[in-house]
């Protein structure tokens, strides 16, 4: 069982909720690639300074080497980092609820 403190921890950054927020709205797995896309868009600079190929790496890295590993020590989260991907399956209530008020409050894909 998950507890909130928990949960918590796990939407404290804003790439990992991002991470979360995409997951959850996906029915199956996800790849790698196409969570690094979704953040890059999400996190699109209107200026277009930040939208780059390096901007795009550093994501890829960041999520694979800290914020994947991490969600996955959650037992709802599955990642597979040979295959390049992760699921959110079978997720508590606790856990639903507050991820669909996180979202709701950011809007990241506005």
């Amino acid at each position: 069982m998950v507890t909130l403190d928990t949960v918590f921890e796990l939407l404290q950054d804003e790439r990992r909720r991002y991470t979360l927020y995409y997951l959850y709205e996906r029915d199956g797995p996800v790849s790698v690639r196409e969570l690094v896309e979704t953040i890059d868009e999400w996190e699109d600079d209107p200026s277009g300074y930040q939208n780059s190929l390096s901007t795009f790496e550093e994501i890829a890295v960041e999520l694979k080497h800290v914020h994947l590993p991490r969600t996955a020590e959650v037992e709802f989260i599955q990642y597979d980092p040979d295959q390049g991907l992760i699921q959110v399956q079978g997720s508590p209530r606790q856990f639903d609820a507050l991820i669909t008020v996180a979202r709701l409050i950011e809007k990241p894909d506005q």
